[in-house]
């Protein structure tokens, strides 16, 4: 089987919530390589802040769909915490805060979604 015929079956045998700690991962990993530049290298962090604000934009939109099977609370959290990612971006670009923060909101949901998934199996 070739790595790609590979990928493509491991993709579609993941879980959603699978599938978000992998996306989460691969935006964590990006911020923390961004991390490692200088703060004046704006256009060396820019890909990964914008990939992380636009990943939390999309959180927040499917959460404010009607159909989406989240509970409301949660919904609403989720919501809230993609209004903070952006406004935290936005002083990041602007040399005002630390990239740090990100990240570590980023790695609290992913331990979340592991958890979910290790009471799940």
């Amino acid at each position: 089987m070739s790595l790609r015929a590979y990928q493509q079956t491991a993709a579609r045998a993941e879980t959603s919530r699978e599938t978000e700690y992998r996306l989460f991962g691969q935006v964590t990993r990006a911020l923390m390589e961004a991390a490692k530049l200088d703060p004046s290298d704006l256009g060396g962090r820019m890909d990964a802040l914008d990939w992380n604000r636009r990943m939390w934009s999309a959180f927040a939109t499917d959460c404010g769909a009607p159909e989406n099977a989240l509970p409301e609370t949660l919904r609403a959290s989720i919501i809230s915490l993609a209004i903070w990612v952006g406004k935290h971006t936005s002083l990041v670009i602007r040399g005002q805060d630390d990239i740090q923060d990100l990240i570590e909101i980023n790695r609290m949901i992913m331990q979340g979604l592991s958890g979910g998934a290790a009471e799940a199996a």
